[in-house]
């Protein structure tokens, strides 16, 4: 029960690593707030920890829309009182070259995985004020610090988050709010796949040069990252902030 009486908001919990997250911080105590535009996901990873005897509920939220994620956040203080943990796991996965990808598919990359981060922060510090302190999680990923083929945006934008996450570290150091960052390597989700159609490549062949990229030679699981995401979270970590958290199974070690 390391997040026992606390509210966790946790953005992009509609499937994924998000969903992952949103399932063992209920396991571990937290009330859990969902924001996602994935209705329909959203919605069934409440009922899932309703059905485990949690609590949650579900928000529709677009984060790169500032009036949204500030929505998301009152309405988790409006429903449980407060906020104690952020987690901003909401990713627009953009691939490109750059003279490829347009200005729609820039401002989506940057208004997603950059502004909904600094969106749901800049919201919840009035709660997390109040609350004595507070822990924010971005999920950021390998892709913050390694260039890969034809994929500008996405890499770009967890590049900016990781930055993102040092300067808030700092900044909200004094408030007693720790911000830091899991960065995942390859792990198998719905996300693997649009990567994967996007490049076109076969689905099997695709998936083993994936898996083989690092040293134990296979995907990781959403669950694996939320673990780390609720070391994060909780009092366990209480020294740590401005940090990454590389979980990718050995691929940057390389």
């Amino acid at each position: 029960m390391r997040l026992e009486d606390r509210v966790a908001i946790v953005t992009g919990g509609a499937a994924g690593i998000g969903r992952a997250i949103c399932e063992l911080f209920a396991e571990e105590g937290a009330k859990v707030v969902i924001g996602d535009i994935d209705v329909e996901g959203g919605e069934e990873t409440a009922r899932l920890i309703r059905s485990a005897v949690g609590d949650a509920v579900f928000v529709r939220t677009d984060v790169s829309s500032e009036d949204q994620a500030a929505s998301l956040i009152e309405a988790a203080a409006a429903s449980y009182g407060g906020v104690n943990v952020l987690v901003n796991d909401a990713a627009a996965f953009v691939f490109g070259k750059v003279e490829d990808v347009t200005d729609e598919q820039w401002r989506r990359a940057l208004g997603v995985n950059v502004l909904g981060a600094a969106y749901t922060v800049k919201h919840a510090l009035r709660h997390m004020r109040a609350a004595g302190g507070g822990a924010v999680v971005n999920i950021a990923s390998v892709s913050s610090f390694v260039a890969a083929p034809a994929f500008v945006p996405y890499n770009t934008s967890k590049g900016a988050l990781m930055q993102l996450t040092r300067c808030l570290a700092l900044d909200l150091a004094p408030d007693n709010i720790r911000v830091n960052c899991v960065c995942p390597g390859a792990i198998l989700t719905q996300a693997t796949e649009l990567h994967r159609q996007f490049t076109g490549e076969d689905r099997e062949a695709f998936l083993s040069d994936a898996a083989n990229s690092n040293f134990m030679k296979r995907h990781g699981k959403p669950r694996e990252i939320a673990y780390g995401a609720l070391f994060l979270a909780s009092d366990e970590s209480s020294f740590m902030t401005g940090q990454p958290l590389i979980i990718d199974g050995g691929a940057t070690a390389q």
